[in-house]
């Protein structure tokens, strides 16, 4: 290897400790285990199918997850949306799907069931690196929705995908106001579901009003959304079940700062993600 891609490598090596790897070929498992091995001496569990993979996420908080695409024996999808609605500690994890039959269609699931990256094989060293190093060393948004769950689609690299922009709001916005949007539109169509899946609604809500306590710039905006949060937080401290009722009633003072000309779609929360 190269000086530079030691430097990387070691920078890389405390978040590359225990890696899983959902994977039923025994062979390319195999590989990517003594991979992981040479790279940072990682610690490395195999599950040949779904219900494994589960029952080792869950137990054995992994740093990094990698998911074989493609055989029907592991879900990747699947588990990959069931990791990010869960309570496990690796519930925010990145994920590497990894297959060797990419389409568009197949990339752009991924991402959309909260992967981080995606690997087609064969691949190199240099391709494997550079999604490690993707993972680890630069930090992407989370985004806490209903309707998606995972890190900031905007950044993801698939190595094979550069669409179109497809959003009114793209290059129309500058970043800080797609941040607040975002988390706006995602409390939006928290509230829409609050009957219909009230833990994640609750926690979407919860994460959405944390980060506009922290980025909003105008006062009257961060009192609005620390009266939300107080009244979050009051109902998970008393144990209510939130209604759809009392969360647009919460939820109102703080959606008024929502441009008018914000795309309406209340179902697409993660628009701008």
């Amino acid at each position: 290897m190269f000086d530079g891609d030691k430097r990387v490598i070691e920078k890389m090596q405390p978040k590359l400790k225990r890696i899983l790897i959902a994977d039923p070929q025994p062979a390319s498992a195999r590989m990517f285990s003594e991979l992981m091995r040479d790279i940072a001496h990682s610690h490395v569990w195999i599950a040949s199918n779904t219900e494994r993979a589960e029952k080792i996420a869950e137990t054995c908080d992994p740093q990094i997850i990698v998911i074989e695409l493609g055989d029907e024996r592991v879900d990747g999808l699947g588990f990959t949306r069931k990791i990010r609605r869960s309570t496990w500690a690796c519930r925010k994890a990145p994920i590497i799907t990894i297959t060797g039959s990419a389409t568009a269609g197949m990339i752009l699931a991924a991402r959309d069931s909260g992967v981080h990256e995606f690997l087609r094989k064969p691949y190199s060293m240099k391709d494997l690196l550079k999604r490690l190093e993707a993972v680890t060393l630069r930090e992407r948004d989370w985004v806490e929705g209903v309707g998606y769950i995972g890190p900031d689609r905007r950044r993801f690299n698939s190595g094979d995908y550069a669409g179109a922009l497809k959003r009114k709001t793209d290059g129309s916005e500058t970043p800080f106001q797609q941040k607040i949007n975002q988390a706006l539109k995602i409390i939006r169509a928290a509230v829409a579901a609050a009957d219909t899946d009230p833990q994640q609604a609750m926690r979407a809500m919860l994460a959405q009003a944390t980060t506009l306590q922290s980025i909003a710039t105008d006062f009257r905006m961060t009192l609005a959304a620390s009266e939300f949060y107080r009244h979050l937080t009051k109902a998970v401290s008393s144990g209510v079940i939130l209604t759809r009722e009392d969360a647009e009633r919460w939820a109102t003072p703080l959606l008024a700062f929502l441009p008018k000309d914000v795309d309406a779609d209340r179902n697409d929360e993660a628009a701008a993600a």
